[in-house]
């Protein structure tokens, strides 16, 4: 049995902390600190810290671990091995360098493929049909070292960030709780990453979501899909924030309106795109709650022919 510093912060980290509790001693947490959220800004814990909790494992949540008192700190721990998800933080050299059996990551995609912030998203903004988990051995790059394992997983056409990083979650720990024990007997040989088919994604903005609709339709209905929970997706009625939460392409779709206009067609309520046509399904108007978008069309009459694609749609 291990002595195991786990670091992670997202509901995707936490099936990898019960993993190790299950096979180890896990005699730290470390997770990003508590934040304040909503309206009430009232003060949040992380699923990571949730589930630590629940487990009276002992917590750390520091700001940073870039100072000379947290690395004694983690020195002081003399734990035989750090595992990461999701972390947050940069783990500097003289860090990686601590534990006897290294510092391992679980990551949320086939590396060398997606390294970076936000690989779940990556993946389906792009158009992959699968993607997978990868446990590697971290180093002084972004994601950049060598791989102990890695598991396939296929990518639903109704997949959005949220349902494919559960999904994601699971297989990540299930790999690290069947890797494990061979890395800690010395049976496994990392690999290094290859050359070819490096991908980053990056850090997303609010404004991300911001729907052009000049951009084809199949790759609208994949950015909503890659945004959900967050950033989400949107566009502009009457000047106000039009949130788009389900909806799905008509790719084969010829009409001659221009990208942004909202048409009625025998499916339902569309937007033209810069190919095919945006099926609406679920959408949402500032301040108003969730509504099927025909349940809309019949309290905004004349939503129907307004052009979304200007900042300022008329009725």
């Amino acid at each position: 049995m291990a002595r195991v510093i786990f670091m992670g912060t997202p509901q995707f980290a936490v099936p990898s902390l019960e993993v190790l509790c299950a096979q180890h001693q896990v005699v730290w947490v470390i997770t990003q600190p508590d934040r304040k959220r909503g309206r009430g800004q009232k003060v949040s814990f992380s699923p990571v810290k949730e589930a630590a909790l629940m487990r009276r494992l002992p917590i750390w949540q520091p700001k940073t671990l870039r100072t000379p008192e947290a690395v004694q700190r983690l020195r002081e721990t003399q734990a035989d091995l750090y595992v990461t998800a999701a972390i947050g933080h940069i783990l500097t050299t003289e860090i990686l360098a601590l534990p006897p059996y290294g510092c391992l990551n679980v990551h949320a995609s086939l590396l060398p493929r997606w390294r970076g912030a936000t690989p779940v998203s990556a993946a389906i903004l792009h158009g992959d049909a699968e993607t997978g988990a990868t446990l590697m051995r971290m180093d002084e790059g972004v994601d950049t070292g060598p791989i102990l394992a890695q598991i396939r997983c296929p990518i639903r056409p109704d997949d959005t960030t949220e349902t494919l990083s559960e999904r994601l979650a699971r297989l990540g720990a299930e790999l690290l709780a069947t890797t494990l024990p061979k890395w800690l007997a010395g049976e496994i040989d990392p690999r290094s990453q290859p050359q070819e088919g490096i991908t980053f994604s990056r850090r997303l903005r609010k404004q991300d979501g911001r729907i052009d609709w000049r951009r084809p339709a199949v790759a609208i209905e994949r950015m909503i899909r890659a945004y959900i929970p967050w950033p989400g997706t949107y566009t502009t009625y009457r000047n106000q924030k039009l949130d788009i939460l389900r909806a799905r392409a008509l790719s084969t779709w010829s009409g001659k309106e221009p990208p942004g206009r909202v048409i009625a067609l025998d499916q339902g309520v569309a937007v033209a795109a810069g190919q095919g046509a945006l099926l609406l399904e679920e959408i949402q108007l500032a301040g108003r709650r969730p509504m099927f978008s025909d349940a809309f069309c019949r309290g905004q009459r004349g939503f129907v022919g307004s052009d979304l694609a200007s900042d300022e749609s008329t009725p």
